[in-house]
């Protein structure tokens, strides 16, 4: 990989995960400190096909030492990709975000003490992205890091500990219910309310939406709307031939809880049947096992493969700015 006046080497970090001699996540730092940005993004345009094939395989990338501050710095990296954009109010997303720029948004608004348990972006939906990008534009005075997991890494480990539960999570898929509110709700990781995850001021409109996606529904009293998914896949068979654990099963059983949701309520296999509770719980652990978490510092890029690697946000102090972008699939 080599432009003009760019040179990125390859490094390892305390705490990398490492399986037969691959390490989690590649790491590319930027030597010397000449650097200007459309050099970065001139080097992006020439290298973007072996960087996305190293993300794939990989899972993630982070950049370190890259010249960027701003959101619009970040917003030029991602389109020197020239991957498809997956707008933010197009998905379906339960959490709160606030654009930036038309490619850009907030990682999620959710208070600094909430942790975002392990997932896959939208793996709860029907409609998810391919791909997405973090970026540090502000490191949190303490915490804050975004852990990182292999799910292809996790199923092996799954299939070999327990495999009756990989099993199921494989044949029966999932489903998902979650309990939103008319309008947005920043004080929850999960706040999204149901007329913007929608597009619609209408429960006739929001109905129509839902049918067409094949879901369920039931609107409660108090003007909330309790959404049950069709049945989703919890494994996904890559290209390669690689099953990763592709899902939000950790997150929705260990951390879909709000003044609305009770995480003992939110998923089941997609036949109805109930998880057990020691399965996942051991998933989870296996997973953390597996966890890199990025120490963000100002100006880094996360480039993650969303059907390869999972991610969450650890709690923190201070103001954390973390951006993020999705990519199409």
């Amino acid at each position: 990989m080599t432009a003009t006046t760019v040179v990125m080497t390859e490094l390892h970090m305390t705490g990398q995960p490492e399986f037969d001699g691959q390490f989690f996540p590649a790491i590319l730092n930027r030597e010397g400190d000449e650097t200007s940005l459309p050099d970065v993004l001139t080097w992006v345009r020439e290298n973007r096909d072996s960087l996305d094939a190293k993300a794939s395989q990989s899972g993630a990338i982070l950049f370190r030492g890259l010249p960027l501050v701003t959101a619009n710095d970040f917003d030029a990296f991602i389109r020197a990709f020239d991957y498809p954009n997956f707008r933010y109010e197009d998905s379906l997303s339960n959490a709160v975000r606030v654009n930036r720029t038309e490619r850009v948004f907030t990682a999620n608004e959710a208070p600094s003490s909430i942790t975002i348990c392990l997932h896959h972006e939208m793996a709860q939906t029907p409609v998810y992205p391919s791909r997405l990008f973090f970026f540090c534009e502000k490191p949190a005075d303490a915490g804050g890091a975004t852990p990182l997991c292999r799910s292809d890494w996790l199923f092996d480990r799954l299939c070999r500990e327990l495999p009756q539960f990989a099993r199921n999570c494989e044949e029966k898929g999932l489903l998902y219910t979650n309990v939103m509110p008319a309008e947005n709700d920043p004080t929850s990781g999960m706040g999204r309310g149901w007329q913007s995850t929608f597009r619609s001021e209408s429960r006739d409109t929001a109905e129509q939406r839902m049918r067409e996606l094949g879901y369920s529904w039931e609107w409660l009293d108090d003007g909330c709307l309790r959404a049950t998914t069709p049945r989703l896949q919890a494994v996904r068979e890559l290209p390669d031939g690689r099953k990763t654990f592709f899902n939000q099963l950790i997150a929705a059983f260990h951390g879909w809880k709000d003044s609305r949701n009770d995480p003992a309520k939110a998923i089941t296999f997609g036949d109805g049947t109930l998880l057990n509770p020691a399965d996942v719980d051991r998933a989870a652990q296996i997973a953390e096992e597996l966890t890199f978490d990025v120490p963000w510092q100002a100006g880094d890029v996360a480039l993650v493969d969303n059907y390869v690697a999972m991610h969450g946000r650890r709690s923190f102090e201070g103001r954390r700015i973390v951006l993020a972008s999705l990519v199409a699939s």
